[in-house]
């Protein structure tokens, strides 16, 4: 005779719920791969569109095939007019804009490092200083570009855990700088002073800039790659996952 307490064999999920454990499997397999796929895709035919209107026509890679195979974009039909060639190839390699765009970006940066560009940007841009609304729009433009094209240097050193927003409460960080200027001179500290970026959850784009005093900054092993992960997984992904108290090897 049974009774309530007597343990009881667990049963076995059904066919239901297995397929759905298994669409739920494929589900986290397959959708990293399509959305990574499809936005590369994206974004290489959202250039193609941009790049190949600025292109002359005879350059584009329809007009060069088609030039080799001697077929004109135009022929005279039967009534004497002109008319566009039936035999006329399209040619839509998606990715060729996007190769067209490097290397004119390429171009543009070697350009820019000689005297005669330095020159030719030092004089255009003094004449967009002398236009209201064009100023302003062109300075917001190259302040974001400069912050987001940053070379290595100017990146976060390290990661940090700091207490925020107040004491007994921890809040991941990365290490920008040492203060400097009025606002270390103004704060008061008698140490060094580090500027903090506070990212916030999903999006660690935006966040908090904090002054610490370095005796309050604790820095961490972690990579700053690993840090950013934790922050937008919402704490899901840890560096190591067998155990997260200590550091990847």
């Amino acid at each position: 005779m049974n009774t309530p307490f007597d343990p009881q064999e667990p049963r076995r999920p059904g066919l239901f719920s297995r397929l759905r454990a298994s669409f739920l499997t494929g589900i986290v397999v397959i959708a990293p791969v399509g959305l990574t796929i499809w936005l590369i895709w994206t974004v290489i035919g959202w250039v193609d569109g941009f790049v190949w209107p600025l292109v002359p026509t005879v350059w584009q890679p329809d007009s060069i095939v088609n030039y080799w195979l001697g077929n004109p974009r135009s022929v005279l039909n039967d009534a004497g007019l002109r008319v566009e060639n039936p035999d006329w190839v399209n040619v839509n390699v998606r990715g060729v804009g996007v190769i067209v765009f490097l290397l004119f970006t390429i171009f543009i940066g070697w350009v820019a490092k000689g005297f005669i560009g330095r020159s030719l940007i030092r004089y255009a841009e003094s004449l967009v200083e002398r236009t209201p609304v064009v100023r302003s729009i062109y300075s917001g433009i190259k302040q974001i570009s400069e912050t987001v094209f940053a070379q290595s240097e100017r990146s976060f050193e390290k990661a940090c855990l700091i207490e925020y927003p107040r004491k007994g409460i921890w809040a991941i960080g990365f290490i920008s700088t040492i203060a400097k200027g009025e606002v270390s001179k103004r704060a008061g500290n008698t140490g060094t002073l580090l500027s903090i970026f506070v990212p916030t959850t999903p999006n660690p784009t935006s966040g908090f800039l904090l002054f610490f005093p370095a005796e309050d900054v604790i820095e961490l092993d972690m990579s700053v790659e690993d840090a950013a992960k934790l922050v937008i997984s919402a704490g899901l992904v840890y560096p190591n996952g067998k155990d997260p108290t200590t550091p990847p090897e």
